[in-house]
């Protein structure tokens, strides 16, 4: 009777800190307001560091893990941010009653396009053969019906963006168009097709996934195709979330994508890859552990989970996707010769340069 006691109570201390949690949700919306009001950016790293050093101190006075009252802080400071940025984008959101025709939008950046147009106020119709989504009109055939919109948003699969493109172009619709590919050089001929048609026509990289719902400290990429004017209306779009917007042209694009995307991803393929063929059984991995290991398998995972067709997509058709691969075959077979020669005097360089190039790399992030 004594455990049920305690649990009763420990259930009523959860629905406190739950209700406590939810009152601190609510502020944040009012905050937002109040900021956008006064013309305040939504993200204070100042008052953050202040709010996680205060959490550190209470912390030990209550005799608690500093570690624990920061993670719970830092958990909170982002749904407080996340609720904060949504507010501001439906407030002053570039919408306005204009209409938006996304297609593709059942897929999932495509649905997460929808949502975010439509919290900005565009009344969005989605154009897509899996069928309508609540609450938003829909076409099954982007191409049944007319193209007058003030948005297009192509959220189609990489493989058939480019024919959508070269369509959409013999239409030329009045309004903005532009897609969201991974990987651009594929969608050259499409895409000028659309500006030799006169269309206001960009490229967008969002560098995050569906699953996002605050776009701090994530990429947005614009493709300047030589419409100035079709960039800066994409990037209104996202003038008022907290995303960092990157432009770019469309090859300097592909050729970094080639390393940020191509480079990582086959480097955590071929990890897994070589602890499927290794002949050491998963389960007697499983027991073993180090700090390094997991956080590989971690990321390694969330790789092997992924669309496999996608992925195929970034390698296979990036006109500069061979180079990193190259780079990365060189750099292990450079590794295996000195380890095998037992040349320490080459792994310590190796090692040192490498920390030279991610220090220079994290201090240049720092800056900006």
């Amino acid at each position: 009777m004594k455990l049920d006691t305690l649990r009763e109570q420990l259930n009523a201390l959860d629905r406190e800190l739950l209700e406590i949690a939810a009152r601190r949700q609510a502020l944040a919306t009012e905050i937002a307001r109040v900021k956008g009001e006064l013309g305040l950016p939504t993200r204070d790293f100042g008052r953050e560091r202040e709010v996680l050093m205060r959490a550190g101190a209470h912390a030990t006075e209550l005799g608690l893990p500093t570690g624990l009252a920061e993670s719970l802080l830092r958990k909170l400071i982002h749904a407080s941010l996340a609720t904060q940025e949504q507010a501001r984008v439906s407030a002053q959101g570039q919408g306005g009653g204009q209409r938006a025709l996304v297609i593709g939008g059942r897929g999932k950046m495509g649905r997460w396009f929808v949502e975010f147009l439509a919290s900005q106020g565009f009344a969005v119709e989605i154009a897509d053969p899996v069928g309508p989504a609540p609450g938003f009109a829909h076409r099954s055939d982007w191409q049944q019906g007319e193209l007058d919109h003030d948005l297009i948003v192509l959220a189609t699969p990489l493989g058939t963006t480019a024919a959508v493109l070269e369509s959409l172009a013999k239409r030329r619709p009045r309004g903005l168009v532009f897609d969201i590919g991974s990987l651009k050089t594929p969608l050259r001929i499409g895409l000028e097709a659309l500006v030799a048609a006169g269309t206001r026509v960009t490229s967008l990289h969002p560098m995050f996934g569906p699953d996002t719902d605050m776009l701090s400290g994530r990429h947005v990429i614009f493709i300047d195709l030589g419409d100035a004017r079709a960039v800066a209306d994409a990037r209104k779009l996202f003038a008022h979330t907290m995303a960092e917007q990157v432009v770019t042209s469309l090859d300097e694009h592909d050729r970094l994508i080639a390393y940020v995307l191509g480079l990582s991803h086959a480097l955590n393929i071929a990890f897994f890859t070589a602890l499927a063929e290794s002949g050491e059984a998963a389960p007697h991995l499983a027991r073993l552990s180090s700090t390094t290991f997991d956080a590989q398998l971690d990321v390694a995972s969330r790789v092997a989970s992924e669309s496999p067709a996608l992925y195929f997509e970034i390698q296979s058709l990036n006109a500069y996707g061979d180079d990193p691969l190259r780079a990365l075959e060189a750099a292990v077979a450079r590794l295996r010769r000195i380890v095998s020669g037992r040349d320490e005097a080459q792994f310590v360089g190796l090692m040192t340069r490498g920390k030279s190039y991610l220090d220079g790399r994290s201090a240049m992030r720092a800056q900006t």
